[in-house]
């Protein structure tokens, strides 16, 4: 029988100061998703543009788990799927076609994060998207994009599609499948994600009870969306999360300050 054991520990990864601080803080982001238990075994990803190089991005190496990732071991990928440098650990094909699609229509986002949770799938499944009934979805009113599903993402020919799907917004549903957040930054992705999946959840528990959903009015929606906005630039911050992002490393640094390596 084979007994697993845990990976043996990247050497560091010798890169300049940026790319390094941006793979400490998409490390953390993995630890934080573990955290937060959107994790599914070893599957889904989060990649972030490596600082100066629009055409490189950092994803996580391919069978580990979220909580085991590292600074490190983060895989650097080109938009062709070729591995830059060296790694010991392959990439996913499906991740790479996803992330690199948006990578490559975006040039304004530095994070896409990807989930399959049970309520952000469960959600992708209804016809009617996610509903304007609460203050987590009102925030997002009109901003969430849609693209339908064409089965496991191994196609290439694909991530043109993708890119349009999503256009100019931050956040969309892969219908049937999962939940996708971009940012400026990781903590714009993750904090937008956050929010996107507890819009999912809140809405599902409120239609399982059956009753009539009541709406929020349009002009209310309208209003909620700018006051989203200045709500999470809060203290002058300037983008989504910084705050948030911050608080919970302090969390993994001291849960397990391992992912800095």
């Amino acid at each position: 029988m084979t007994v697993a054991t845990k990976p043996r520990r990247s050497a560091r990864i010798a890169c300049d100061p940026a790319e390094w601080e941006m793979r400490i803080q998409l490390a953390a982001c993995y630890r934080m998703i573990d955290h937060l238990g959107w994790t599914e075994l070893i599957w889904s990803h989060v990649t972030a543009r490596v600082p100066g190089r629009e055409d490189h991005f950092l994803i996580n190496p391919y069978g580990l788990r979220y909580d085991e990732i590292t600074a490190s071991s983060l895989v650097k990928v080109d938009h062709q799927g070729e591995v830059v440098g060296t790694s010991e650990w392959p990439i996913n094909p499906a991740g790479f076609v996803i992330h690199s699609a948006i990578h490559m229509a975006r040039p304004d986002v530095q994070c896409v994060l990807h989930t399959h949770t049970p309520a952000g799938m469960a959600a992708s499944t209804l016809a009617c998207g996610i509903k304007p009934i609460h203050m987590y979805a009102v925030g997002y009113d009109g901003l969430i994009a849609y693209h339908d599903y064409e089965g496991p993402s191994l196609d290439n020919d694909e991530r043109q599609r993708l890119g349009r799907s999503l256009g100019d917004s931050n956040l969309l549903v892969l219908r049937n499948h999962g939940l996708i957040t971009c940012g400026r930054t990781i903590a714009e992705a993750l904090v937008h994600m956050y929010r996107l999946e507890r819009a999912c959840q809140i809405q599902l528990m409120a239609q399982a009870t059956g009753e009539r959903l009541a709406e929020v009015p349009e002009a209310v929606r309208r209003e909620s969306v700018q006051r989203n906005h200045r709500f999470l630039s809060f203290a002058g911050k300037g983008t989504y999360g910084e705050l948030e992002f911050a608080a919970l490393q302090r969390l993994m640094d001291h849960k397990d300050p391992d992912y800095r390596n």
